[in-house]
């Protein structure tokens, strides 16, 4: 395969996309984009809290006002001007998807996991919007698994047009494993 591979990220909260991310960045030295940077950035800029609810109000006003795939088009600028294989994470609506597939070589990957497991994931990682009970989690999940609305976080819709999809319920090395066979998969294509 010639030419930069762009590998995107889905999945559902604490399924292990950062730690694919980690094996694609440590073991196969791709570049890392983050749509959480870009907003926790925007975030502090605009002065609010950094939390799940910021990030999903600003995400929904960055791309109502400029397009479904606006933040996705933002860091694949900064990805295709190093012109390596990159990863970006996280991807949340169709939309951004499709702006990525009109470029050449993205493959999408999904992650998913139990709920119970990704729960006790994200406790354990302690980051400024994982400090919620399950019950939040739970709602803060539902919330972004369906919409109607381009603009807004549609994670079945994502998981669906995944061109592979790792169910990460148990270990790092299995996670690992599993990212060796969809580098494989990509191989294919």
């Amino acid at each position: 395969m010639e030419g930069m591979v762009i590998i995107g990220i889905t999945g559902t909260l604490g399924a292990g996309k950062g730690t694919v991310v980690e094996y694609l960045t440590h073991q196969k030295g791709f570049l890392h984009f983050s749509v959480r940077a870009y907003l926790t950035h925007e975030i502090e800029r605009r002065g609010i809290p950094v939390n799940r609810d910021s990030m999903v109000l600003v995400a929904n006003e960055l791309r109502e006002k400029n397009s479904p795939s606006y933040i996705i088009e933002e860091l694949y600028r900064e990805a295709a001007a190093h012109g390596k294989n990159c990863v970006i994470e996280s991807i949340r609506t169709p939309g951004e998807i499709d702006a990525l597939r009109s470029k050449p070589y993205f493959f999408l990957l999904a992650v998913d996991a139990d709920p119970e497991i990704r729960y006790n994931r994200i406790r354990k990682r302690k980051s400024e919007t994982d400090n919620v009970s399950f019950e939040t989690f739970i709602n803060n999940e539902q919330r972004e698994m369906h919409s109607d609305d381009p603009s807004k976080q549609n994670l079945a819709e994502c998981i669906r047009q995944a061109d592979y999809v790792i169910l990460n319920n148990g270990s790092i090395e299995l996670l690992d494993k599993n990212t060796e066979a969809f580098l494989e998969f990509i191989k294919t294509r």
